[in-house]
């Protein structure tokens, strides 16, 4: 083996060793980057993990504090505000129980106990205008604004301060009418319960009820010491809030019971028929309008005011806006006498005070109840409901009768001795003259 051979000869074998070392290390390179990728994407989950777990345990920590300081049902509910019932209410509350449950001589049912802290959170308002209805009180408060109901048929309301129940008038033809309910008996019994204080939604409960069946009424008359006690059948009682006719003179009559659904339809009726029987004047008849929707009274001032603000009203957190009329051209052109007294009130005022501040009126009568307030109705998912006062309203003119009442420009006192000797009213009869001199 020449020189020139020898290298040839051994070159492939010292060519071939470095290449494999190589080979080598690039393969144990590859494997240790392949290691640390995984170790860091290992990492990265065992952080997020941590993280999670750490914020599920940052959760119910949080909910926990919610529970415990009131404030998780209201977050939950997206209020800001914080839960009246915190972690020392609710204690006091199951304290309180437990010595009914341990302690009071009779059984107690939990379901009572649970409506009566509803209706003590409303009666904590020191407000008679906001009030929690139970589901029975509830349906039946929302039946009486549909026009037909079964029960007696009269028009109730309550004293704000004393919360004696008087009847406003009875619904003609109706029950009470047939067995001599008057307007201003007070109610004291229902079938031989003492509802004295109780509140008028609560009453109202009680004497409806399925047409056949008897309730009995007892009522205090004037200065009688004795209770009248009536026994009345119930029946269906198709309520119309308007009832409307022609006088002499051509002076045109409608009174408007309440402010219901239908109210607004059936006056039109009324003022329409009124002007097709060619009515030259009108009285407006709102004595005893305890109220009723808002948007009803406003509908009808509408139909009556050629334009402008018919009512403002602002709520609780600065919120305000107008009713205003759309100024077209059916408005009301005949002079006219609004008659009112101490039961007008709520919805009624509404109608009045935009009558008087668009100088479309003359009022004649008795005070006015003053009661600047509204309130909203709402249902809640188990049948019940609450009615919470939520705003006061201003008249045309930014006056607030609330507590004090509208004035008439003409004072004229009901005559009730005269009205039962011979069937005369009164103030109607006043209003009836003022106009025959216009």
């Amino acid at each position: 083996m020449d020189e020139n051979q020898t290298p040839s000869a051994v070159e492939p074998e010292q060519s071939a060793q470095p290449v494999y070392s190589q080979m080598s290390i690039e393969y144990v390179s590859n494997q240790m980057k392949k290691a640390r990728k995984k170790g860091i994407v290992q990492g990265l989950l065992l952080a997020l993990g941590i993280v999670l777990i750490a914020g599920i345990v940052i959760g119910i920590v949080s909910i926990v504090t919610m529970v415990t300081n009131g404030s998780f049902y209201s977050r939950i509910l997206g209020s800001t505000y914080s839960s009246v019932l915190d972690k020392n209410a609710i204690e006091k509350i199951d304290n309180i129980y437990g010595m009914i449950d341990k302690t009071y001589l009779e059984n107690v049912d939990k379901e009572e106990l649970r409506e009566g802290i509803y209706k003590g959170m409303l009666e904590a308002l020191d407000d008679p205008y906001s009030v929690y209805y139970d589901k029975e009180e509830f349906a039946e408060m929302m039946e009486g604004t549909s026009g037909t109901f079964e029960g007696i048929g009269a028009y109730l309301s309550q004293d704000p301060d004393s919360k004696e129940i008087v009847v406003v008038k009875p619904i003609k033809d109706s029950p009470a009418e047939k067995v001599g309910l008057l307007s201003d008996d007070v109610v004291v019994e229902v079938d031989g319960e003492d509802v004295t204080g109780q509140d008028i939604n609560v009453v109202v409960s009680k004497l409806r009820g399925p047409k056949g069946t008897k309730v009995t009424v007892g009522v205090r008359r004037g200065d009688e010491e004795d209770i009248r006690r009536f026994e009345i059948t119930r029946a269906e009682v198709n309520e119309v809030s308007v009832d409307y006719e022609m006088l002499d003179d051509k002076i045109g009559y409608i009174a408007i019971g309440e402010f219901a659904d239908a109210t607004a339809d059936q006056f039109r009726e009324a003022y329409d028929d009124l002007e097709k029987q060619g009515m030259e004047k009108l009285i407006i008849d709102l004595r005893s309008n305890g109220g009723g929707y808002v948007d009803i009274a406003v509908e009808i001032a509408d139909r009556l005011v050629k334009d402008g603000v018919i009512v403002s009203v602002k709520e609780k957190h600065g919120l305000s806006y107008k009713y205003e009329d759309a100024g077209d051209e059916n408005y009301m052109k005949v002079p006219c006498v609004v008659l009112v007294d101490g039961n007008t009130a709520s919805a009624s005022e509404i109608l009045t005070g935009a009558l008087k501040d668009h100088n479309l009126v003359t009022i004649i009568g008795t005070k006015t109840f003053g009661k600047g307030i509204t309130q909203i109705i709402t249902p809640l998912d188990d049948g019940s409901g609450v009615k919470i006062t939520n705003s006061r309203y201003y008249t045309p003119n930014g006056e607030n009768i609330h507590g004090v009442g509208i004035e008439p420009d003409i004072e004229v006192e009901w005559d009730a001795d005269r009205y039962k000797k011979d069937g005369t009213d009164n103030q109607l009869e006043a209003a009836k003259e003022y106009l025959n001199k216009k």
